[in-house]
């Protein structure tokens, strides 16, 4: 299964480690730092600059093609479709 975040981009709905609506987590301190910290990092990936609604955490774990070891790659997605919406569209949130 899959999941459109928005402007006909979609991820594996495996990678999906937790939907964050924007505007509650700039208001921690200590979220707001990490996110700091992982676009220093390179971790963001924007798909709108503007607008952002809700932040998708995802972790993708592959194959070395030499080693065989795992590698693993976290990327944040921002989107501009609200996090309550993309939970219902996950099925993570069931009856709402």
């Amino acid at each position: 299964m899959f999941l459109h975040l928005g402007k006909n981009f979609v991820i594996p709905l495996k990678d999906v480690i937790a939907i964050v609506n924007a505007e509650s987590s700039l208001k921690s301190k200590d979220t707001k730092t990490f996110l700091d910290i992982a676009e220093e990092e390179g971790f963001i990936y924007k798909i709108v600059d503007e607008n952002i609604k809700s932040y998708v955490i995802t972790e993708r774990v592959e194959k070395d093609k030499y080693t065989g070891d795992e590698i693993r790659t976290s990327i944040i997605y921002c989107s501009n479709i609200s996090s309550t919406t993309l939970n219902k569209r996950s099925g993570f949130i069931k009856n709402i």
